[in-house]
């Protein structure tokens, strides 16, 4: 089962919304379907019941700048054979105003991607932590050669390497140790994803 959730903060005159949203059901007639105005907040709570505080999770993420069959293929094969009902692959849109600023503006490099995925592996139960972290490994190493090579850098596990780090910040990882060298030269903030300050003596970029 496929999942679309949607919000417009746009115009609300009801023909115009209906010709915008008419496109998520061509391909086939939806399951379940649900729109109504409803505050932002709301949106946003609105899968807490499913998804509730306490679960154990094992997750990688990858930038993609187009979807293809064989990607497609890749997504088929190991959400039919998930580990767990609540174990998902979630893929969110990358437009708008991120792709209206210059890649070289921000430490964010991958301003030229078109959706950020984050495969999930989840369970409540600690006796299925080795099976989510596999399948989220196994899935993420079949689908990542039809990437663009890096993530979202919250999407990233701890357990991934220094290269997988400096690939998230793609040309900006020198830029970035340098101002860590100014301003934490003793990498006081190391934890989860860390970029280590630059050493003295090596090449300014």
């Amino acid at each position: 089962m496929c999942g679309v959730v949607w919000c417009s903060t746009g115009p609300t005159d009801e023909d115009d919304l209906a010709k915008t949203f008419a496109a998520v059901a061509d391909p086939a007639p939806p399951a379940f379907h649900f729109a109504t105005p409803i505050p932002y907040p709301a949106l946003q709570a609105m899968f807490d019941g499913l998804i509730p505080k306490g679960l154990q999770w094992y997750w990688r993420g990858d930038f993609f700048d187009r979807i293809t069959e064989d990607a497609i293929d890749v997504h088929r094969t190991f959400l039919e054979n998930a580990p767990t009902e609540l174990s998902t692959m979630h893929l969110y849109p990358v437009d708008a105003a991120a792709h209206r600023t210059g890649p070289m503006d921000t430490a964010w490099a991958y301003r030229d991607a078109v959706w950020s995925g984050v495969i999930g592996g989840i369970s409540p139960e600690p006796s299925e932590a080795e099976a989510i972290r596999t399948w989220a490994v196994d899935y993420w190493e079949a689908l990542h050669p039809h990437s663009m090579g890096a993530g979202y850098v919250n999407f990233l596990g701890a357990d991934e390497s220094r290269d997988r780090v400096r690939a998230t910040y793609r040309g900006h990882y020198d830029r970035l140790a340098e101002v860590k060298r100014t301003y934490d030269p003793d990498n006081v903030f190391r934890h989860n994803q860390n970029i280590a300050p630059a050493r003295e003596g090596a090449d300014r970029p």
